[in-house]
């Protein structure tokens, strides 16, 4: 992917053309992002996360995928921190990406089976041939799960039949980020996972039997991070926050779990990143935060006090001109019906140009005290708290004047114009 990106761009260049990667260069269309396909297999080649065709074979699916949940509820915030970033916080949460809150998709078949695994009670013995005793009480996973599973596009983590899809890694983004975050965490999760159940084989309790009790706890307290439904709806915001599940906004809120004391406690006992490590991380990720915004307020202060409010101060004063002149030739009667339209014109031109200057004055100070902080921390708080706050604004006033502006003199390519080439 990588290397992909790195020819495109390349290649662009030869042609004198440019590569837009970002997340959500338009808005209220629909943006750009990776959906990094995981699985885990082993060395010979079977896959862990595609189920069997006997009760064996489906506890080692279900285990493997029972694993990977608890590892996500555990570690959802860290997740969420792998993919940040500036460009991605716009498209995160809009109807054509998953949402900021992180929760796993895997299908009502499996939710069901999951359920009834729950809910199953286990008594006998195990045996440690290919055939059980005992029913392992876990139901017949059809070959065609791929088609069960729905694939849900508003999921951030959706299982697709033999793989997980995690959706949420922005387009300009590296996937190791997101990739080194998954396989550290269900990493983790499986050695946990492996000694409770070899303190359960200490207690004499056979090793199927062991793993199925295990798999039961898990199921149990992972439940909150299974979402089947409509990840974009209202209603979902609400009931994550009644799980208790992060919705993480923002990049300066989301880089805080890569400082928390579990992320540094999971890194470390893994052998993967240091504390100061993790902290580097941390800042450097910020310092891009802060200086990605520091240009995006720059350029839109630019663009606006450099192009957009002199050609409408230009187009305004053609309008007076003309209103002037009809006041010469015309009766004042007359001129008051007639020149209606030009006067209100006039006036709205002058209500977005104020409104334009005052928000960019008030970003550039904002700007200002943001740049006087001394942590990218207290800067990236500021400038997403702050600075951010004009943009709509700005934009939304600038949008009306390309609309009242006339075309042959606005100065850059109208909205309709970068999205449709004449």
């Amino acid at each position: 992917n990588q290397l992909l990106m790195h020819i495109m761009q390349k290649v662009a260049r030869k042609h004198n053309l440019t590569v837009l990667l970002h997340e959500k260069p338009y808005a209220r269309v629909n943006g750009s992002g990776k959906h990094n396909n995981w699985s885990l297999a082993t060395d010979t080649g079977i896959n862990l996360m595609s189920p069997g065709k006997d009760a064996n074979s489906n506890l080692c699916f279900i285990t493997f995928l029972v694993n990977i949940l608890m590892a996500l509820d555990k570690h959802a915030d860290l997740l969420r921190a792998s993919i940040a970033s500036a460009g991605n916080d716009l498209r995160l949460g809009a109807n054509e990406a998953p949402p900021a809150i992180i929760s796993a998709f895997i299908g009502s078949y499996l939710s069901g089976v999951l359920d009834q695994i729950e809910k199953s009670k286990v008594n006998g013995k195990f045996s440690t041939g290919g055939q059980s005793e005992m029913n392992l009480n876990i139901p017949k996973i059809p070959e065609i799960l791929a088609d069960n599973t729905d694939r849900n596009r508003t999921s951030p983590f959706a299982f697709t039949g033999n793989k997980f899809e995690f959706r949420a890694v922005g387009s300009a983004d590296t996937c190791s980020n997101a990739m080194m975050a998954l396989n550290l965490i269900m990493a983790d999760q499986l050695r946990k996972f492996k000694k409770e159940v070899d303190a359960l084989i200490k207690k004499k309790v056979s090793k199927n039997e062991a793993i199925y009790q295990v798999v039961k706890k898990y199921i149990k307290a992972s439940k909150k991070i299974r979402f089947e439904g409509n990840s974009y709806s209202r209603e979902w915001i609400d009931e994550a926050e009644q799980r208790g599940l992060s919705n993480l906004h923002s990049t300066p809120e989301a880089l805080k779990a890569y400082v928390s004391e579990a992320t540094v406690k999971l890194f470390e006992s893994n052998g993967v990143l240091t504390k100061r490590e993790l902290e580097a991380r941390y800042d450097i990720k910020l310092e891009n935060y802060v200086k990605k915004i520091q240009i995006e307020s720059r350029v839109i202060s630019d663009l606006a006090k450099n192009h957009i409010i002199p050609i409408a101060v230009k187009y305004q004063n053609t309008l007076i001109e003309n209103a002037k002149g009809l006041s010469e030739v015309l009766d004042s009667k007359t001129y008051v019906n007639l020149s209606r339209v030009q006067i209100q014109t006039i006036k709205e031109i002058s209500e977005h140009i104020t409104a334009v200057k005052t928000n960019v004055d008030a970003m550039l100070e904002e700007r200002k005290k943001a740049n006087r902080l001394d942590s990218f921390e207290a800067a990236a708080d500021a400038y997403n708290k702050k600075v951010m706050t004009y943009f709509e604004a700005i934009r939304l006033h600038v949008d009306k004047l390309e609309l009242l502006v006339d075309d042959e003199l606005w100065p850059l390519p109208k909205y309709r114009e970068l999205l449709f080439i004449k």
